[in-house]
C-alpha cells in the first residue's frame, strides 16, 4: 500500500467573490456601454434613429450616447450603401476610432450592396473596406433587428472565443 502524500487542503474561496483578470472586466464593461458613431447613409439610418425612439428604447441596453466624432466612438454602424466616393471616408473614420473598436454592418446595402450591388459606383460590402464583427440583415431591418445585432456584439466583446450566433 502505497502512502499518499498529504497535501494542504484546497483554500475555500466565499461565494461572494469572483475570481477574474482585468481585461474580462474591462470586456464586460465596454459590452454595456457601447458609444456607436453613426454612419447612416439610407434607408437603414431611419430604422437605426427609430430604435433610439421611445418605443425600442436602446438605451436601457446602455448604448444611447451616439457620437458624431470617431475620437469618442468605440462601435460605427455602417446603415446603407456604400459608394466608393465614399469609401476612404469610411476608412479615414474607421482609422480615427480609438482601440478597442468594433463595425456593425446593417441592411443588405452594406452587406453585400443590395438591390445596386451591380451598379458601377456601389461597394459590394462595407466588409471589402472596414473588418466587420456583426451583419444585421434586411432591407432595412427593423429596430428589432439591429437591437439583436447590438446584443450578439455584446455577447461577443464579454467572450470573444465564442462564436456569436
Amino acid at each position: 500500500m502505497a502512502l499518499e502524500r498529504l497535501r494542504p487542503p484546497e483554500p475555500e474561496i466565499p461565494r461572494n467573490i469572483i475570481l477574474t483578470t482585468v481585461e474580462r472586466a474591462l470586456n464586460y464593461a465596454r459590452a454595456h456601454s457601447f458609444w456607436p458613431l453613426t454612419f447612416g447613409l439610407a434607408c437603414c439610418a431611419i430604422e437605426m434613429m427609430a430604435t433610439a425612439s421611445a418605443r425600442y428604447d436602446v438605451a436601457r441596453f446602455g448604448y444611447e450616447v451616439f457620437r458624431a466624432s470617431p475620437r469618442h466612438a468605440d462601435l460605427m454602424i455602417v446603415a446603407g450603401t456604400v459608394t466608393y466616393k465614399m469609401a476612404p471616408l469610411l476608412r479615414r473614420l474607421y482609422e480615427q476610432m480609438p482601440e478597442p473598436k468594433w463595425v456593425l454592418a446593417m441592411g443588405s446595402c452594406a452587406i453585400a450592396g443590395g438591390p445596386f450591388a451591380d451598379s458601377y459606383n456601389v461597394v459590394p460590402g462595407v466588409d471589402t473596406i472596414v473588418p466587420v464583427d456583426v451583419y444585421v440583415p434586411g432591407c432595412p431591418p427593423r429596430p428589432e433587428a439591429l437591437i439583436n445585432g447590438l446584443l450578439a456584439l455584446r455577447r461577443k466583446v464579454i467572450n470573444p472565443k465564442v462564436a456569436v450566433r
